[in-house]
Order: structure tokens, then sequence, then C-alpha cells
């Protein structure tokens, strides 16, 4: 993985957890950046496993798309658990 790649990642990881804080609430960049990146791996997932694809033509805009839905899932996980 070169370093253009590690910044777009960190890029969607921060435009999906501020989506997903949009949804849920909660604030600040580091956790934007976490959410988005473990969300990134739970939309993934869970999309496959249930066979859902997005249609959405923009790769980029897919991404972020799946990450925010996964985000959205680990922050309500979390706080069902807490």
């Amino acid at each position: 993985m070169d370093l253009r790649a590690v910044l777009v990642a960190l890029a969607i990881g921060a435009v999906a957890g501020w989506l997903a804080s949009i949804v849920m609430g909660g604030g600040g960049l580091i956790r934007y950046i976490i959410t988005g990146l473990i969300g990134a791996f739970v939309g993934s997932f869970l999309l496959q496993f249930l066979g859902i694809s997005l249609g959405i033509g923009n790769p980029l805009v897919s991404q972020i798309v799946t990450a925010t839905i996964g985000a959205i899932v680990v922050v309500f996980l979390a706080r069902l658990i807490a």
C-alpha cells in the first residue's frame, strides 16, 4: 500500500465517520477516522453478506456510502453494548 492509498483510506474514513456522527451523534476527528475505517470493513462485509448492491456508478462515493453504513452499525452496536 502506498502513501496515496493510505491517505485516501483515511479521508474516506473521516468522511464516513463524520456522516455517521450526523446520524448517531458524537464527534472528534480521530473518532471519525477510527469509526469510518472500522465501518468500511463492517459495511463491506454486511452488504456482501446480504447481497446488496448500492448501484452507485462512482466508486469513491460508493466506498463512502458503504463505510458510512458500516460506521452507523458500529456506533449503534457499541452503544448497545455499553
